[in-house]
């Protein structure tokens, strides 16, 4: 129990917003905050793994990363190229040829993002996970990626109100996570039928087992394709206790989406959000 005087002393890092390539939802104040929960929602191949990884990245903060629904090979092409600015293909390609010694030194300097490749991770495995990490480095990552959270084995469920309580669980327990450790935990998270085909703005009811009770932000994502296949992400602050919401899903932060080099850029000024 403690008094809010000593409440100044007791905060640590908890509330500290991680840095953010994302200025427009910076400017919505829609800040990926450390002891917190989020949820990033959107269609399947829409972007959120590559959201994700652009903010892990690019922030170049102390990260774990669990990444059920990417491979090594894929997850090291994109991280690469979001580094370098290089094809994520051609990466690709050098990788699986074993002609990647040129990419060795870029790499070797984000020695504190750390990522786990399994399929179905248990929370217990998680755990093992982050101890190994503040073993390894003497402090727990600031950001900690779960994508997605369905990956996540948590035990069975026969039908749909089980599988909505084993989802609003896992919040529970990744909330909670985030609070002991002071890292900011961002799960991937999928949308339902009406918004599969991630074409219009995604409100928040559209959120596949309707879990937005727990976390402190849920971001969801549509996107927009022109004509020459150019493709612009726009993030909608859904739920944020900390800024600027809309519950529609109808205002949100645009970035262009450079499908070569696998970087998110805010749209120029002027676009709607």
């Amino acid at each position: 129990m403690y008094s809010l005087s000593q409440s100044v002393r007791m905060k640590g890092a908890a509330g500290e917003p991680i840095r953010s390539p994302f200025e427009g939802l910076t400017r919505l104040g829609a800040d990926f905050r450390r002891g917190e929960l989020s949820i990033v929602a959107a269609a399947g191949g829409t972007g959120k793994s590559v959201a994700a990884l652009n903010l892990a990245i690019r922030s170049n903060v102390p990260t774990l990363y669990f990444s059920a629904d990417s491979t090594a090979a894929t997850q090291l092409s994109r991280a690469t190229a979001i580094l370098t600015g290089g094809d994520a293909k051609s990466i690709k390609a050098k990788l699986h040829a074993d002609d990647f010694d040129e990419y060795n030194d870029v790499l070797a300097e984000r020695w504190w993002q750390r990522f786990n490749y399994s399929a179905r991770p248990t929370p217990d495995e998680m755990e093992l996970q982050l101890e190994a990490f503040y073993e390894v480095f003497n402090i727990y990552p600031h950001l900690v990626v779960v994508d997605n959270i369905t990956n996540v084995e948590a035990g069975g469920s026969s039908n749909a109100d089980e599988f909505t309580f084993s989802l609003e669980g896992l919040c529970d327990y990744l909330n909670e996570l985030a609070r002991e450790t002071h890292a900011h935990v961002m799960a991937m998270h999928h949308v339902v039928g009406e918004y599969a085909d991630g074409l219009k703005p995604i409100p928040q009811s559209g959120i596949k087992g309707k879990i937005s009770r727990v976390p402190a932000l849920v971001i969801t994502i549509h996107k927009e394709i022109d004509s020459m296949d150019g493709r612009t992400l726009h993030f909608s602050p859904v739920k944020n206790r900390e800024g600027f919401e809309d519950s529609s899903g109808e205002t949100y932060a645009s970035f262009n989406f450079n499908t070569t080099n696998m970087r998110l850029e805010d749209v120029a000024i002027g676009a709607p959000f």
